[in-house]
């Protein structure tokens, strides 16, 4: 359900953004984002750290030292298919960052003026990391990935260093990295082993 609905986004907003332009509708939401009020650097840059590279990483080595070797397999797994899958996007759907595309785009922080924007890799990882982390999780605390994740593609727009297609063609994608490993690896059961995700 993960990996059909994630590409579907990837299709759809790949579709539109494969014409290099970004057109007056998502330029009205890029502009509602990013023209809110200045806040501090210190209060943006860590909320977009949860979608850089080393997260994987790090959640494999947090999970190693408990033991929890599914967890630690399905960070490395999830975080290699995004690499390999924002890779063949990219490839295929060429389209400029904002400071390029957007006029009046107000970019914050150290942001990139230029280079390719379509699919956000922030927003593709911190989804497919919190599909695969969320399983694991007890119920009440599996809003915590889902928010993190919320927080990461608004920040991106916001930050001005990705047009709206860019963060939701992300979150497609990082849907189907963590939804194909869920399917792969499986996630845990009630009974303590492992299933395919439904």
């Amino acid at each position: 359900m993960k990996v059909a609905g994630g590409a579907t986004a990837v299709i759809a907003t790949g579709v539109v953004a494969s014409s290099g332009e970004v057109g007056p509708t998502e330029a009205r939401f890029f502009h509602a984002f990013n023209r809110l009020p200045d806040v501090h650097p210190a209060v943006l840059w860590p909320q977009q750290q949860f979608g850089n590279l080393a997260v994987g990483p790090i959640i494999v080595a947090v999970a190693a030292t408990r033991r929890q070797w599914h967890l630690a397999a399905a960070a490395a797994t999830a975080t290699v298919l995004k690499l390999g899958l924002e890779r063949a996007v990219k490839a295929v759907i060429v389209r400029e960052r904002p400071g390029t595309t957007v006029p009046g785009a107000v970019k914050r922080g150290n942001v990139p003026h230029e280079g390719q924007s379509f699919v956000s890799g922030h927003a593709t990882l911190v989804t497919a990391l919190a599909t695969v982390v969320t399983p694991h999780l007890a119920r009440r605390w599996r809003i915590v990935p889902a928010t993190a994740a919320a927080v990461v593609c608004v920040a991106r727009v916001y930050s001005g260093a990705h047009n709206p297609l860019d963060i939701v063609g992300g979150v497609g994608l990082g849907l189907v990295a963590g939804g194909a490993t869920n399917l792969l690896l499986g996630v845990p059961t009630a009974a303590g082993g492992t299933a395919p995700e439904r």
